[in-house]
């Protein structure tokens, strides 16, 4: 279940286009946000029959439910609500089916008193609808976008019309993303997470395991940044299984090595600059203003380190009564977890690659 990616862009016309990109099959279906996947849900069935629809199809299914999903959208100035009214909808073809299909609604709606010196704009997006990525901005200065990560249903901050641009405090988007960084973690990144673990299993000794998590922790943070600025560009169908094959590399020394050498060290910085590349696809998209983008990116990865570290003390506190015991240590814990990430990452690959 993704995020919806909501752009208000304010015309000089005194009206507010609203486009929002966004799963329409789990809107329909009834899909709602207490589900991180729509497989989870009570509604599968009825979401699987909508996404094997046609484009138009799925357009005619979508104006049953469109006056009832239009009207839980809230855009209020000054605390009142402002109608809304549909323009276009762009549904993509049917694509690869194990895949959400992102679909583009496009509403407008009028500003109740343009002339005003001052008006206080707020959006909505209801709970049950999922998480939304806001992002307010004019028309004639797109570039300079104020954004908000909405959870649970929760109201903008205000947005001020008839003023410059204010950009959020430092502190706001500093923790926005450094929860975002954490949650991409833990718990939504069990593909970084069996990475982690990897790591891990191999020694538990403090100067081994500061070496590989450095490693890891500075190459992602070079490609995520190289990424988010567009200096390097790499398609997601390439990184994502290089990502699932580096877990199942890590897992298979895990079983043949015994301990760290420069050679593991160097293995895992070449693998961390995949994982950097996987985390900038969160950043991407955001669709984050560019002066957003500093502030965002160090405390995303902030948010990241703090995700990793902890599942490193996780692992640490179900293993450390055998952690002296090596011979034991390797036979029930290192070798069996190992088979187990690595099988994963196998699975992965192949999902991956032909799913």
């Amino acid at each position: 279940m993704r995020p919806a990616i909501v752009d208000l862009e304010f015309t000089q016309n005194a009206s507010v286009k609203v486009h929002i990109q966004t799963n329409i099959e789990s809107l329909i279906a009834g899909i709602d946000s207490s589900h991180d996947d729509t497989d989870d849900s009570p509604q599968t069935q009825r979401y699987n029959q909508l996404r094997a629809l046609s484009a138009q199809q799925l357009s005619n299914e979508f104006e049953l439910f469109e006056e009832s999903i239009i009207s839980e959208l809230s855009l209020a100035f000054d605390g009142v609500k402002s109608d809304l009214l549909l323009v276009k909808l762009n549904i993509p073809t049917i694509g690869n089916l194990d895949k959400s299909r992102l679909s583009n609604i496009h509403l407008l709606a009028l500003i109740p008193s343009p002339n005003d010196d001052q008006q206080q704009v707020t959006w909505q997006y209801p709970k049950k609808f999922g998480n939304n990525i806001a992002h307010f901005y004019y028309d004639k200065t797109p570039h300079e976008k104020t954004s908000h990560w909405l959870t649970k249903g929760a109201m903008s901050p205000p947005f001020e019309l008839n003023t410059t641009y204010v950009p959020k405090p430092f502190t706001q988007v500093a923790v926005e993303y450094a929860v975002l960084g954490f949650e991409h973690i833990v718990p939504k990144g069990l593909d970084h997470i069996l990475f982690v673990l990897g790591l891990f299993l191999l020694s538990v000794r403090l100067h081994p395991l500061l070496l590989q998590v450095t490693a890891f922790t500075l190459a992602h943070s070079i490609t995520l940044g190289l990424t988010i600025y567009g200096v390097i560009s790499l398609s997601p169908s390439i990184v994502e299984p290089l990502i699932a094959l580096s877990i199942v590399a890590v897992g298979i020394e895990n079983i043949f090595v015994k301990t760290v050498k420069i050679r593991r060290v160097v293995v895992v910085f070449l693998f961390g600059l995949l994982h950097g590349m996987g985390f900038a696809g969160v950043l991407n998209q955001l669709g984050l203003p560019e002066s957003d983008f500093a502030t965002a990116l160090v405390f995303f990865n902030v948010g990241v380190e703090v995700g990793q570290l902890s599942v490193i003390a996780a692992a640490f506190l179900c293993v450390f009564w055998i952690i002296k015991r090596q011979q034991l240590y390797r036979q029930w814990v290192v070798i069996p977890v190992s088979i187990l990430i690595s099988l994963i990452g196998l699975f992965w690959t192949y999902e991956r690659l032909f799913l």
